[in-house]
């Protein structure tokens, strides 16, 4: 969708920044951080998505059987041919992230410079305690997925018996607890004030952490296309930044 987009607007390719992945098994010879794979798969996502470049390659899993000097080393070349222009990271230990970025420093490697870790009021623990000193010691980038918790802090499910039906069962579960639910009644006192929904507060809410370049979030529709713009330009009060904050505290 996102290349027929560009294939019939080109002009606005400099406009956005575009961010695709590798390394996720799709297929038994489709899968893993070989040099020769990553270049398979940059070509395919090149074409696919009707562009020249990403602005962002990242390495979606880390891959145990390939050293990070290779992995390092297909990303100088597609670098140096101008198919992708930053490198990041996502789903690294701290122990993988550390190592990748002192081989790049030690070697002269191109270093991960955006980190993509899971994020979001309701699960903060492994980021800030982990994470956190890692991206602001090196300035990586930090762009969160599963920013609305996969939907939980929309709002949209209040409890377990909306659950069971729906395909993030395993997912939500474990958020309903009293933690949980006293965050959904926090940013129910704040939704009239604010006059926005509750995933608006949320992504407002991760987009204030001095720490966070960008949350994720998926849209399924327009009208949640429109509400996470609305959520761009939302403002939280620092006391309200705060009162989440505390009651989202681990």
């Amino acid at each position: 969708m996102i290349g027929y987009w560009l294939q019939h607007k080109p002009s606005h390719r400099d406009q956005i920044i575009l961010i695709s992945k590798v390394g996720a098994p799709l297929s038994e010879d489709k899968k893993g951080l070989s040099k020769k794979y990553i270049k398979q798969a940059v070509e395919a996502s090149l074409k696919r998505l009707n562009t020249d470049y990403l602005d962002v390659y990242l390495s979606y899993y880390p891959d145990q059987d390939i050293p990070i000097e290779e992995i390092l080393s297909a990303y100088a070349e597609l670098i140096a041919e101008g198919k992708v222009l930053k490198i990041g990271a996502s789903n690294y230990s701290v122990e993988q992230l550390q190592h990748a970025l002192q081989v790049s420093a030690e070697q002269g490697l191109p270093k991960y410079e955006i980190f993509q870790p899971g994020y979001s009021l309701v699960e903060r623990e492994q980021y800030e305690t982990e994470y956190l000193p890692i991206c602001e010691a090196n300035q990586l980038k930090v762009i969160t997925y599963f920013s609305l918790a996969a939907g939980f802090l929309s709002g949209k499910y209040r409890n377990l018996d909306q659950l069971q039906h729906s395909a993030r069962k395993r997912q939500l579960e474990r958020y309903f607890n009293e933690r949980g639910l006293n965050i959904l009644n926090t940013m129910d006192q704040l939704k009239e004030k604010y006059r926005a929904e509750l995933s608006e507060i949320a992504l407002a809410w991760a987009m204030a952490q001095s720490s966070v370049t960008a949350p994720i979030a998926s849209a399924t529709s327009t009208l949640q296309l429109d509400s996470f713009v609305k959520a761009m330009k939302l403002r939280l009060d620092s006391a309200d930044i705060e009162l989440l904050s505390q009651v989202s505290q681990y």
